[in-house]
């Protein structure tokens, strides 16, 4: 696995309820008049092609850099679009996609550097103290086996972690990980 020839899956769709809005329009911390998902879509372009984001239906996004995609359902979390978005990307002939929720806004390629060049697994994940689901490679032929879990019922990215196999990558607690989820976060 590398970055050549792989893909990136923004996940944007989410219901933002501890936050109380769209944390995919919100301004980006670092004050540059981005928003959360414009920089992601920018920190991943410069590394992976393509890039989609998926999205909620019906929710606005600015002009982006991306493919976006559109979640069928609302509210069963995010095994599903994570499934969509390996979807397209197999598609477009990649076999691997580095997947990351839009609210990490600390995300660089110190992150994704380490996760790289792992042979022979399903997923590569970081590993601080808790899996982080949201910041990892992903086979691109899971997207089948994503639809069989949740059409089984199962909605966590742990299902789908603990039936593949999965590579833990210990990272340094560095903060680049975080993700927001209530505005407080983002006074840290």
């Amino acid at each position: 696995m590398g970055p050549d020839g792989t893909a990136a899956v923004v996940l944007a769709g989410g219901a933002s309820r501890r936050m109380g809005r769209d944390k995919a329009t919100m301004a980006h911390p670092a004050g540059d008049g981005s928003t959360m998902v414009e920089h992601l879509v920018m920190v991943l372009g410069s590394r992976f092609a393509p890039v989609y984001v998926v999205a909620a239906p019906g929710q606005w996004l600015p002009p982006l850099a991306a493919e976006v995609l559109r979640d069928e359902l609302r509210g069963v979390g995010p095994l599903l679009a994570v499934g969509r978005g390996l979807r397209a990307a197999a598609a477009d002939g990649a076999q691997w996609a580095f997947v990351c929720a839009v609210d990490m806004p600390n995300l660089t390629s110190e992150v994704i550097d380490p996760l790289v060049g792992y042979c022979g697994v399903d997923i590569v994940l970081p590993w601080d103290g808790r899996d982080h689901y949201l910041a990892g490679f992903y086979r691109t032929d899971l997207a089948d086996h994503i639809d069989a879990l949740v059409t089984g019922g199962e909605r966590s990215m742990r299902a789908l972690a603990d039936t593949v196999v999965t590579q833990r990558v210990v990272l340094p607690p560095t903060g680049a990980l975080l993700n927001v989820n209530a505005p407080d976060d983002l006074a840290d």
